[in-house]
C-alpha cells in the first residue's frame, strides 16, 4: 500500500515504511543554530539517503530569501522535521510539517543510523 501526503510530495510504503525520495526543486535549507558538527554532518547524510543532492544543501540560521515550494529543515540533536513552505511574509516564511526522521544514537550519543 502506497500512502502519499502533501500533493506526494512525500511517500511512503507501508508495512515497513520505507522512505523514497523527498521531492524538491532548488535549495533545501537546513537550519542549524550553532549545533555540533557531528549532528550537522549526520544530518546532512540523513538528507542524502531521502535524495536530496548534498550541493542543493544550505546549512544556514535563516533561509536567505526562501521562495514558497522549497524545503525547509529543523535541526534538532534527536531528529529532523522537514517542512515545505508555504508562504512567505516579509522576511518571515509559514511552513507546514511533512515528515519526522528520528536520529539515533548509542548510549555514548554517537549517530548509529
Amino acid at each position: 500500500m502506497l500512502l502519499n501526503h502533501n500533493d506526494n510530495y512525500i511517500r511512503c510504503k507501508s508495512p515497513s515504511i520505507d522512505l523514497e525520495k523527498v521531492e524538491y526543486s532548488g535549495t533545501v535549507w537546513a537550519l542549524s543554530h550553532n549545533d555540533p558538527e557531528p549532528l550537522v554532518k549526520h544530518s546532512i547524510k540523513k538528507l542524502v539517503e531521502l535524495g536530496i543532492k548534498e550541493d542543493d544543501i544550505r546549512v544556514v540560521d535563516s533561509p536567505e530569501q526562501p521562495k514558497v515550494g522549497e524545503v525547509v529543515v529543523e535541526i534538532w540533536p534527536h531528529e529532523l522535521v522537514i517542512a515545505r513552505i508555504r508562504t512567505i511574509r516579509g522576511e518571515s516564511f509559514i511552513s507546514g510539517t511533512e515528515l519526522n526522521i528520528e536520529l539515533k544514537t548509542d548510549e555514548n550519543g554517537t549517530y548509529i543510523d
